[in-house]
């Protein structure tokens, strides 16, 4: 499965909210989260954090919280026999990647019908200098060099470019040169676009033709020695190049008219709206508030949630949305409708995901969640041993991952990831609730229970063989043969 879609469940998981469970938990105040049958007192949820050695705060306590629901939530889909195949509510939470693969497999399809690359000017635009590419020998300086170095490092530049040729630049350049990663590759800097190398480098590449070696050059980093490479040593590369401006550009074009064509507005409480969200992601999956107005339809809170929560640096995410500046929140969520506007794009176009692909994705979704289900000890053959009925099954699943999640917390188990993809299947799935309120109220027990196993760790530590008393009087020697301090004199 794609790493880098599949968030494992670390700092942070999705706490969203379940509406069936409001009257419940306001009967049960003692309540920290419920999956299914299954509660978490605020008690135990208390000493689970309380007993450890990680900082309490609220986000371990959500964390934990969090785990626990998703656990006990995977064994009773274990117990239950559910082994969360049905393809309806797989594929709706597997759409960040279906929706990659569908964009993916449209994007190939406008360049395959789109007009044809003409590579017969390359080499008029590299002579031109659309693209660069040089070679380069450093001569580096420092700023705190006093005059006299400087000059003997210009002066050795200089006696090297004298012996320069375009037959002996790349062995020269592999032999004295300053910078690392160029002389392990003869001087070769590859491919470049204007404006990524500092002024006077760029400007001196530009006053040379294809394969010229220019006088040396000074820029902050020292004196520097350029050859331009010739249009036949770069050929193939210069050809890729090319071929990826010009498809970069057609995508552009092509992004720029879908949001002029859709009328793309963002709402001007959009910024706050976007903050309100990435406080709280699981509060607002059912939100309807607007924050961008489309022809294709509104972009909404929910759907701004969604997409930051597929995000594999979400927390980072979240951080940055909270500080920016308006003017850059506005352009995220901009960003986040275009991703809507495209989608919709493929979707006009009929472009489908590989069925042997989705297939595949699939499987390696039953394959996560079965190695879960082992490592937690709760796969079905795991329990069908101990248990005969539905309800013995699920009595001894809770109790395992209770005993998991103990171990856990004492660093006696390894880490079981929860993938995102199946955490919100569960949760989609079957009844679960985390209350703030509960989870609060863990925190101060947590605390207090930290504080008594603290000072009882003091108590029963050794006394210190060391005398930490007052000084003996009268010039008397301390038991332990130390002699005692002086005494300060007014």
């Amino acid at each position: 499965m794609n790493r880098s879609l599949i968030a494992v469940v670390a700092a942070g998981l999705t706490l969203a909210a379940c509406e069936g469970f409001k009257e419940a938990l306001t009967a049960h105040v003692d309540v920290a989260a419920r999956a299914e049958d299954q509660e978490l007192s605020v008690e135990r949820l208390a000493e689970m954090i309380g007993n450890t050695d990680f900082p309490i705060s609220t986000e371990f306590a959500r964390t934990v919280s969090g785990l626990w629901v998703d656990y006990q939530l995977l064994a009773h889909a274990a117990a239950a026999g559910d082994s969360l195949k049905d393809t309806t509510r797989l594929d709706k939470v597997l759409w960040p990647m279906i929706a990659e693969a569908r964009v993916n497999a449209f994007h190939d399809k406008m360049v395959a019908e789109g007009p044809k690359y003409d590579s017969t000017a390359n080499e008029s635009r590299y002579v031109q200098g659309e693209v660069l590419a040089a070679r380069h020998i450093l001569f580096r300086t420092m700023p705190d060099m006093s005059p006299a170095q400087k000059d003997s490092v210009r002066r050795r530049a200089e006696a090297t470019r004298a012996r320069v040729t375009a037959a002996n630049f790349a062995q020269i350049a592999s032999q004295t040169n300053d910078d690392p990663t160029a002389k392990q590759q003869g001087g070769n800097l590859g491919l470049f676009p204007r404006g990524q190398m500092v002024k006077e480098f760029e400007q001196a590449v530009l006053g040379l033709q294809p394969g010229q070696i220019s006088p040396l050059v000074e820029t902050q980093f020292g004196y520097h020695i350029i050859r331009r490479s010739p249009y036949a040593e770069v050929r193939g590369e210069i050809g890729v190049a090319m071929q990826r401006r010009a498809t970069q550009v057609a995508d552009s074009a092509f992004v720029a008219g879908l949001e002029a064509g859709a009328n793309v507005q963002v709402k001007e409480d959009a910024p706050a709206v976007a903050r309100a969200v990435v406080a709280d992601l699981d509060g607002h999956r059912e939100d309807k508030t607007v924050l961008a107005t489309t022809k294709i339809g509104n972009f909404t809170a929910e759907k701004f949630a969604r997409w930051v929560r597929i995000f594999p640096q979400q927390q980072q995410v979240q951080q940055v949305i909270a500080q920016a500046p308006d003017s850059i929140v506005r352009q995220f969520v901009k960003n986040m409708v275009r991703n809507e506007l495209i989608l919709h794009a493929a979707d006009s176009a009929k472009v489908a995901m590989d069925p042997q692909q989705l297939a595949q994705l699939r499987g390696t979704f039953a394959q996560v969640v079965g190695n879960a289900w082992t490592q937690l000890g709760v796969a079905p053959t795991q329990l069908s041993d101990s248990a005969t009925t539905e309800q013995e099954r699920e009595r001894v699943a809770a109790a395992r991952i209770e005993a998991y999640v103990d171990r856990l917390l004492a660093n006696q188990a390894q880490f079981v990831p929860v993938p995102t993809e199946v955490s919100e299947l569960l949760r989609d799935t079957y009844d679960w609730k985390i209350a703030n309120a509960g989870v609060e109220r863990a925190i101060e027990r947590a605390r207090r229970i930290r504080a008594t196993r603290d000072s009882t760790r003091a108590a029963s530590r050794p006394q210190s063989q060391v005398p930490m008393g007052t000084p003996p009087q009268g010039g008397q020697q301390p038991s332990g043969g130390q002699a005692p301090a002086p005494t300060p004199q007014p």
